[in-house]
């Protein structure tokens, strides 16, 4: 399947942030269950052949994503992404993080705190999420893991079961 949209991926360096955006052809209310359902997030979150595998999630604010980066070998890396705040169909704020399986924070890793946003667009929604660093060196790390192709690819998984999936 082509992708309708593509993702959009703005590193500025001076203010330290990553900027990532995304069209979709589908409600609100459809994109938002997808970014706060683990069900959902299993589905598309990781790059193929990765995928995402959920060990726990409470999806309010002081809860947190528990999650693991699953390769084709079984090869685990975890990642956990605490809600800050949420204001439903609107935005979430998180602090999210490389970790252990019991989601001990790796603070050798970049550890970023950002807010994702969906707007109601003529198309559908618009999903932007910016990313925050504490440094430049944290973006280049990302970078250097294929943060960009890998963000790219989940999203347009994404958009591939927005399309077949009846919510």
């Amino acid at each position: 399947m082509e992708t309708i949209n593509k993702t959009k991926v703005v590193k500025n360096l001076k203010e330290k942030s990553i900027l990532v955006s995304r069209e979709f052809n589908a409600p609100i209310s459809n994109v938002w269950r997808a970014y706060t359902e683990k069900e959902l997030l299993d589905q598309w979150w990781g790059p193929s052949p990765w995928r995402a595998e959920t060990k726990s999630m409470n999806f309010e604010v002081g809860g947190y994503w528990l999650y693991a980066m699953v390769s084709p070998e079984n090869e685990k890396h975890w990642g956990i992404m605490k809600y800050i705040e949420i204001d439903k169909y609107k935005s979430f704020n998180i602090e999210d993080s490389f970790c252990d399986e019991n989601g001990i924070v790796n603070s050798e890793l970049p550890i970023s705190k950002g807010i994702t946003s969906f707007t109601e667009t003529n198309n559908g929604t618009l999903v932007e999420f910016k990313l925050i660093y504490p440094s430049e060196k944290d973006i280049q790390i990302l970078v250097e893991m294929g943060f960009e192709q890998g963000i790219t690819i989940c999203l347009d998984q994404l958009e591939s079961m927005l399309i077949n999936t009846n919510f």
